[in-house]
């Protein structure tokens, strides 16, 4: 939480429909002063659209108000400010966040996490203009831009009675709405060049690594993949990435693929399903024909032969992606003569 005039570029990276849907509203939003209400899901990128917006009209500072952060009895104070003497400890006047704001934006993250009586405090702000510092006797003006951002369902608050209805209006004069990443995956190859750019320039992934990104769900959404690739750039002297660089939520993601791929290899190699076993099937009348079905021996042997061609080798990648020990791994190598 705080105060800032930021200086470094921000852009919303993206081709997706969605992403250009919002870009089209930060241009529209950042040349007015309209309210706006920004929703989605934690990780998806709220903060970068509300200093987005900003900086298509930057004047004045950019505050930053994390909801979340207040708590205790100073929650007050950290918005408003107080006067000197107003309460034990307050040896000296304070500035809260709301008078730094003025002539600028107010970005209110996690807005949803607001107490009741704030609500109310700071509906009279942007109504009026104008609130009271803590223990203070007299009227401070802010005028500023106010952008919110919540990953709640704000309108469901607002029907259990934990967000002021009137707050709600006040806020929501132009709704911002985030798609998580895993709606969005044709951004997920740009958005990877971009952080690759940013926290390892010499790095690149390979196409197996990259599959395997663009495979995966993704539920802390670009924050997970910012994080995910800030690891691997920091523990690998490059410049290839390779699936075994993955962080452990993507090895286990690869790790529950397994049946599902191991499955569908054994459809393919059968025609198709039940149909095509049942008239592949000899009858009284037909001669006998070569069975479809693939011995768990054989399909055994090939998903071995097929992990360590996945992990180049990787004893130990390999058998965390089968699924088994190491030991059985060395076993079934020495069983079925498979040389690497």
């Amino acid at each position: 939480m705080g105060f800032e005039r930021p200086n470094e570029h921000v852009t919303l990276i993206g081709q997706s429909a969605r992403i250009k849907h919002v870009q089209r509203l930060i241009e529209k939003l950042g040349k007015g002063r309209w309210p706006a209400l920004i929703l989605g899901e934690t990780g998806t990128g709220k903060e970068v659209v509300a200093k987005a917006i900003h900086q298509v009209s930057p004047a004045g500072p950019f505050v930053t108000i994390d909801c979340s952060s207040f708590v205790g009895p100073l929650m007050e104070s950290e918005l408003f400010g107080h006067a000197k003497g107003s309460f034990t400890g307050a040896v000296t006047q304070k500035i809260g966040l709301i008078e730094h704001a003025n002539g600028g934006t107010a970005f209110f993250d996690e807005i949803g996490e607001l107490p009741l009586d704030l609500q109310a405090k700071l509906l009279r702000v942007l109504q009026e203009k104008e609130f009271r510092p803590v223990g203070s006797l007299h009227q401070k003006k802010s005028d500023f831009r106010v952008v919110a951002a919540t990953n709640r369902d704000l309108l469901g608050e607002v029907e259990k009675g934990a967000f002021r209805r009137d707050l709600y209006y006040r806020l929501n004069v132009v709704n911002v709405r985030l798609a998580p990443l895993r709606e969005r995956k044709e951004d997920i190859p740009g958005l990877v060049q971009h952080f690759l750019n940013k926290y390892g320039g010499t790095h690149t992934f390979t196409q197996e690594s990259l599959e395997a990104i663009l495979s995966y769900e993704w539920p802390g959404n670009v924050r997970e993949l910012e994080n995910c690739i800030q690891q691997m750039v920091a523990v690998n002297t490059g410049p290839l990435l390779h699936v075994s660089d993955l962080p452990s939520p993507l090895q286990n993601h690869l790790i529950q693929r397994r049946p599902m791929a191991m499955a569908a290899s054994a459809g393919a190699g059968y025609g198709g399903g039940y149909t095509s076993m049942q008239a592949a099937m000899p009858t009284a009348s037909s001669a006998p024909v070569t069975s479809p079905i693939i011995p768990l021996m054989e399909m055994e042997r090939r998903e071995i032969f097929r992990a360590l061609e996945f992990t180049k080798g990787d004893r130990v990648m390999a058998a965390s992606l089968l699924g088994i020990g190491r030991t059985t791994l060395y076993r079934k190598l020495k069983e079925y003569e498979i040389a690497c």
